[in-house]
């Protein structure tokens, strides 16, 4: 098949280049049009609408990945139009040309739609509540994709993390290494999730083909807070020589640390309807942050 991949050089992305590559031919685009490392590839600005459908024609591809995102969740709030364009507009746009064109679409989602109230893992039939810009632009986004009539499968995920780009991991491997302690929020559940999880699934989903357009969750099995994703962290990268020693993690909680943008308290998901559709196998949030600094130890 042919697949056209948006957002190449993201943390999704570059992960994605390697789990659908097995695929067939994956057409890339990035921002700018080029790769990290220097080569070419197709350029892509969201912001620019009217550039999608040029090239769509010019791929044609069987399923479009997309990968790219407004992520600046604080920024948001006073970039609203921005994110909306990116996050909401743009997707509906391309949902629409993949609708007209029998394109079959795979877009990421957020969290962010729910407002965090809840008490158990969130089912992704449960109604939304988005507290921020952000959230908001990600939910109008699922909406216009599923108001396109485009086959489509989105991927609801949370507390996304690589060892490349920035994230979570690599902003405390970084301060664990400065620092002989760190205060980190402990009052907001979630499941951290890697990159690579993500594109893996994705990849799965598409040898399969998409059995039914909709939202699904996925994560990481299990969860921890923030505070307790920071000290696994530690645990990990010391056990295997990447810090040399372990700083010591204060628990906080969100008042002690505002932003700009409310975050949901509880952003667990249950990614039990996308596993039993696609015969998934999810790990444990530990499991697979061990099979993330192993794989990078390795060069993988």
């Amino acid at each position: 098949m042919k697949l056209l991949l948006l957002g190449g050089d993201g943390q999704v992305g570059f992960e994605l280049r390697r789990s659908l590559a097995p695929l067939g031919e994956v057409v890339v685009t990035t921002r700018g049009g080029t790769l990290a490392d220097g080569g070419a590839c197709e350029a892509l600005d969201l912001t620019q609408i009217d550039t999608i459908e040029p090239l769509l024609r010019r791929v044609r591809p069987d399923y479009v990945v997309n990968a790219t995102a407004y992520t600046a969740v604080d920024r948001a709030e006073t970039e609203r139009e921005l994110a909306f364009i990116v996050n909401a507009q743009a997707p509906g746009r391309l949902a629409e040309l993949c609708a007209a064109d029998g394109i079959g679409l795979v877009h990421y989602s957020t969290d962010y739609v729910f407002d965090g109230s809840g008490t158990r893992p969130y089912l992704d039939t449960d109604p939304t509540g988005p507290l921020g810009a952000y959230g908001q632009s990600k939910l109008a986004g699922e909406q216009a994709i599923g108001a396109s009539g485009a086959r489509h499968l989105i991927l609801r995920t949370a507390w996304v993390y690589a060892t490349r780009g920035g994230n979570f991991l690599r902003t405390m491997l970084r301060l664990g290494a400065e620092r002989e302690e760190l205060r980190v929020v402990a009052d907001q559940h979630g499941s951290p999730t890697p990159a690579w999880l993500l594109a893996d699934a994705a990849a799965q989903v598409l040898g399969q083909g998409i059995a039914e357009s909709g939202v699904r969750h996925l994560v990481a099995a299990g969860q921890t807070s923030w505070h307790g994703f920071a000290e696994a962290i530690f645990d990990e990268a010391h056990a295997r020589g990447l810090i040399e020693r372990k700083p010591r993690v204060l628990p906080i909680t969100t008042a002690e640390y505002p932003t700009p943008a409310r975050r949901p308290a509880y952003s667990v998901l249950d990614s039990r309807h996308l596993q039993a559709e696609y015969g998934l196998t999810i790990p444990d949030w530990r499991e697979a942050l061990r099979t993330t600094l192993d794989r990078d130890r390795l060069g993988a």
